[in-house]
C-alpha cells in the first residue's frame, strides 16, 4: 500500500510531554493509518474507516 500521501495528524487525546503518543491519517481514500510518534518508521495498523469511527466511538464513552 502506498501511505505517501498520507497527511498524519497527533491525537488529540495525546500529551504534550513526549510520552505515549499517536498519529493518524485519514486523508487518503477507504484507510484510515495508526502509527506510533516515537516511531514513525515503526509498524502501521490500517484500519478501514467503519471501523476506526466505531473504535472511536468507544474510546470516547471510556
Amino acid at each position: 500500500m502506498d501511505v505517501t500521501g498520507a497527511r498524519w495528524r497527533k491525537s488529540t487525546k495525546s500529551g504534550n510531554n513526549g510520552g505515549d503518543c499517536v498519529e493518524v491519517a485519514d486523508n487518503l481514500a477507504g484507510v484510515v493509518l495508526v502509527r506510533d510518534t516515537k516511531d514513525r518508521d515503526g509498524g502501521t495498523l490500517t484500519f478501514a474507516p467503519d471501523a476506526w469511527r466505531a473504535f472511536v466511538g468507544l474510546a470516547k464513552q471510556s
